[in-house]
């Protein structure tokens, strides 16, 4: 028999792990394995996202009330949770761009940010990690920063040389980069919508990606079938009051349309230290029948 799986997902503020592979962490979580998400900053600077929770206590405490909203968000999901206590740095606007606040969470060196990490992989033991690609998923320096401690902490885990201060080591198998926003996902849900004869809120947003511009859809690896937990996924979304708005685009597609024409969740094979057959339906592909009672 194989033993209990191990999938931790590491993300850059509370709500990113419930807005990118959240549906495939309670797949996971259902069928008795153990997922734990990892943030690696507080979300302090994040802007109130909805207008019902733009209210001056909630601007007085937003550390505090986005901690009690990623804390709804776990239980939801059934995933176990750990902070890594870094400052969140904000998303600089302006031109020319702002200088990032000082000791923000994408300022501290690599070599003071990625030993925490090794720390909770060593003591969790994942056998797959998830995070985001070299572009962050998005260029948000605190996400392009959670791909570069990401990275080092992979490779850095199973060096009983590196960091030995940080626990007994363990080297995970497999890293995938999260792709949950493409440019072809958008064009399906866009398409079923209007074909319905029901409005599109993506119509503005496609115009502006460009046909041109290259789709992370390309370099998908991994769709992981997951439509049966996107009530949950969705649940974990609106825990996050303070940054998803129930009303906004997020929800704008039906479920029983997004079950039938996009019922996965999609990965990047980015590291794999076993044998797996691409494309793959199962993050675990190739460990389970490594990993073995």
């Amino acid at each position: 028999m194989v033993e209990t799986l191990r999938l931790m997902a590491v993300h850059a503020h509370p709500d990113d792990e419930s807005s990118k592979g959240a549906a495939t962490m309670a797949r996971y979580v259902a069928e008795g394995h153990e997922v734990m998400v990892v943030t690696c900053t507080g979300g302090e600077a994040g802007s109130v996202l909805n207008p019902a929770m733009d209210r001056p206590e909630v601007l007085a405490d937003m550390a505090g009330i986005r901690r009690g909203e990623m804390a709804r968000a776990a239980e939801i999901l059934g995933v176990s949770h750990r902070w890594l206590g870094f400052v969140d740095s904000g998303l600089p606007e302006g031109d020319p761009l702002p200088p990032l606040p000082e000791g923000c969470f994408a300022l501290v060196p690599l070599e003071e940010s990625v030993p925490p990490l090794v720390e909770v992989i060593r003591e969790f033991r994942p056998h797959v990690i998830v995070t985001y690609d070299e572009n962050g998923g998005y260029p948000h320096p605190d996400h392009i920063r959670c791909h570069e401690v990401s990275v080092a902490a992979f490779d850095a885990a199973g060096d009983p040389e590196r960091y030995p201060e940080a626990g007994e080591p363990w080297q995970p198998l497999k890293l995938y980069y999260s792709h949950g926003f493409s440019r072809a996902k958008l064009l399906a849900f866009h398409e079923a919508l209007t074909a319905a004869g029901q409005e599109s809120p993506y119509a503005e947003w496609l115009a502006g990606w460009g046909s041109d511009k290259p789709d992370v859809i390309e370099r998908v690896t991994t769709r992981v079938e997951c439509a049966d937990y996107f009530p949950q996924r969705d649940e974990a979304l609106k825990a996050h009051a303070t940054q998803i708005d129930p009303t906004s685009r997020w929800f704008a597609v039906p479920l029983e349309v997004q079950r039938s024409v996009w019922p996965t969740e999609e990965y990047e094979l980015a590291r794999s230290l076993v044998d797996s057959t691409l494309p793959e339906d199962d993050l675990f592909a190739g460990v389970r029948e490594k990993v073995t009672a």
